[in-house]
């Protein structure tokens, strides 16, 4: 079974989806392990490293590849070298990408994204989506103390008293407790908000206040909130505004695969804040939480500098990568049997993964977004009994009921 590791071809993806470290044990589990010259470069593994670790440099490598690993999906062309009944693992937008997951069922390739691994216990080592979100996370702290223009920390020194910045973070998931953890270690002071309840408890955790805003707490499934009303989000910004407008640097982290990022902050709430203060919107790439942010771009609004990511994870491509080759590496273990790519469809990990496998979409929502709802089952309908008059009348006796909740 040979593997393929492919070079990004997305404008400024510096990541690569295996890291040397790493190729042993995919050899280990009996794959054969090719490396396209140069796909580690930009995140500072050469392709020595590679070769030292037991994989093969390979130009054109994909017709010949079983599962081919990357971090982005494989631009059309190139998919189109790969043979029926191969496999891909990588970052997989559905929503986004519905010419891309037809073709991947007119190919017959099994395709499998790593934003749908199940956010449960047993699925962590696979979850990619919080490894990114982590190195976003600390990424977007060291941004704005980079941006703005005093000290991060209290200090007190014989020329006077240098008073610590206030930073508020919005969102309390992975990206914002990373945010929150490195801004306080930098020596700030750190507020943060989050719509969940639970939120409150991880934010004083690593060290930040927890911000009461007294409104409808939005629990969701998944670990995520759940969508807000036109009112609530009007209520919530009426709330935020005091707070953001007190402080000197605002870091957002709301967003929600597959779908636009909240809007949680305006334009007039950022003109609000005062002068030197800086604003980054992690979540600039999906539509952004501060209104005027434009990713991979820095804006003026008011007197704050605003910085949009875009592909943040990218900008420390060698921890990022680290990371989610580790991700792909757990979940190729897991769909690895006796030395074979073998996925097993009936694991909710891998079956939730799962995009396109043998000419059919087993993603649902993505099938209906692109084929429509399925045709209702032809079911052949008994004719109902005919009632034998000259049978005693009494109660029907009831049967046993093979519903296990019924049983209960």
């Amino acid at each position: 079974m040979r593997i393929a590791v492919v070079q990004e071809s997305r404008p400024g993806e510096t990541r690569v989806a295996l890291v040397p470290d790493l190729v042993a044990k995919l050899t280990g589990l009996g794959y054969e392990v090719g490396v396209e010259p140069g796909a580690g470069a930009q995140a500072g593994f050469a392709d020595e490293e590679y070769a030292e670790a037991g994989a093969a440099l390979v130009d054109g490598l994909l017709p010949g590849a079983d599962v081919v690993v990357s971090v982005n999906p494989l631009a059309p062309d190139r998919l189109r070298q790969l043979r029926s009944g191969a496999a891909t693992v990588s970052f997989l937008p559905v929503a986004a990408s519905h010419d891309l997951v037809g073709d991947l069922r007119d190919l017959g390739v099994t395709s499998f994204a790593m934003e749908l691994v199940p956010r449960i216990s047993r699925a962590q080592s696979m979850d990619a989506l919080s490894s990114q979100a982590l190195v976003s996370g600390y990424r977007g702290a060291v941004v704005a103390a980079g941006l703005l223009r005093r000290f991060f920390p209290l200090n007190m020194t014989a020329a006077g008293t240098v008073q610590p910045a206030q930073v508020v973070v919005l969102g309390a998931g992975v990206a914002g407790l990373q945010a929150i953890a490195t801004c306080k270690r930098l020596g700030a002071v750190v507020q943060a908000y989050d719509v969940r309840a639970a939120a409150a408890e991880e934010i004083r955790s690593v060290g930040a206040k927890a911000i009461d805003l007294q409104l409808e707490t939005l629990e969701g499934t998944g670990g995520y909130a759940r969508e807000m009303t036109e009112d609530r989000a009007t209520q919530q910004k009426q709330a935020l505004a005091p707070y953001i407008a007190a402080a000197d640097a605002l870091i957002t982290t709301a967003a929600v695969p597959g779908r636009r990022a909240p809007l949680l902050v305006t334009r007039e709430m950022v003109e609000a804040m005062p002068p030197g203060s800086v604003v980054v919107d992690l979540a600039a790439e999906t539509g952004g939480n501060v209104e005027g942010s434009v990713p991979g771009k820095v804006v003026r609004i008011g007197h704050a500098q605003v910085w949009g990511g875009d592909n943040v994870p990218s900008q420390m491509p060698g921890p990022a990568s680290r990371l989610y080759a580790t991700n792909v590496v757990n979940l190729l273990t897991l769909m690895t049997h006796e030395g074979a790519f073998a996925p097993d469809l009936d694991d909710e990990v891998v079956a939730g993964a799962c995009v396109t496998h043998q000419g059919r979409i087993l993603h649902e929502p993505t099938r209906e977004a692109i084929e429509g709802p399925a045709p209702a089952p032809d079911v052949d309908v008994a004719p109902a009994p005919v009632r034998d008059e000259h049978l005693a009348d009494g109660p029907p006796v009831a049967q046993p009921s093979h519903d296990p909740e019924e049983q209960q």
